[in-house]
């Protein structure tokens, strides 16, 4: 996805969610980024807002890329305006599906920063040891594209300063995570920890069951031999249980 994309799409994902965001709001917007005839003339957008309509998502979207292509500098304009007036407070909801007995838990990291982008369906991140584990890595690397799906692991991106928030931010946009808890790796333990507080899917493998912490007991652990014909196996396995997913 390009850049101005993923600007419009977060834009639109923001300006949604904000509770109290009026036509006022759109006026000011369209004064300072001298789009406003984009924002009066649009059939569904101002509507859309003052009845609550369900394609007011679809409106804001709408109009965000007309402004970029009539002012290149009009999504910086409107991210400005937004942090000057609505700032983000780097909180996350977590919640399950929803029912009338759902609990939300907000939480405010410390640690990490939470990324601006969405959940991408078809990414899977791999936590896994290092050394010693390329041919393993490999084997879920062609299980993954076998099956339809992207992977990444930490030291295939560089894009923040830290790896912790290199990591955190690869199992926050993944929808599946694949951890091999062969060694009883500390880092992997604790990134499967992230993983699940974020709900996502975790598929836990590992040589033995004994390198798996009490806590997981309850979980199906895919285990595999460490030679080419258990990487195999593990690789068959890996590609029926994405498939399913």
């Amino acid at each position: 996805m390009q850049e101005h994309q993923q600007k419009i799409y977060a834009l639109r994902k923001r300006i949604v969610a904000i509770e109290g965001f009026d036509q006022a709001d759109w006026v000011t917007i369209g004064d300072a980024t001298d789009c406003q005839h984009i924002i009066e003339r649009h059939p569904r957008l101002l509507r859309a807002l003052s009845f609550g309509d369900s394609d007011y998502p679809a409106a804001v979207g709408n109009v965000l890329k007309s402004m970029f292509t009539y002012h290149r500098d009009s999504l910086d304009d409107i991210s400005n305006f937004l942090d000057r007036n609505y700032p983000l407070t780097n909180n996350v909801s977590v919640s399950t599906a929803p029912t009338e007995s759902t609990k939300s838990i907000v939480f405010t990291p410390n640690i990490f920063q939470i990324p601006g982008t969405e959940v991408e369906n078809d990414l899977v991140s791999i936590m896994m040891p290092f050394a010693g584990f390329d041919d393993v890595h490999q084997g879920i690397v062609r299980a993954c594209k076998q099956a339809g799906y992207r992977c990444q692991r930490a030291d295939d991106i560089w894009e923040n300063s830290t790896i912790l928030q290199d990591i955190f931010s690869l199992i926050y946009r993944s929808k599946i995570v694949i951890a091999d808890f062969s060694g009883r790796n500390p880092n992997v333990m604790y990134e499967v920890g992230i993983a699940h507080t974020l709900g996502k899917i975790v598929i836990p493998i590992s040589q033995t069951l004994e390198h798996i912490p009490s806590d997981l007991h309850g979980h199906r652990i895919q285990t595999y031999l460490k030679n080419g014909e258990g990487i195999d196996k593990l690789e068959t396995a890996l590609v029926a249980k994405l498939k399913i997913i």
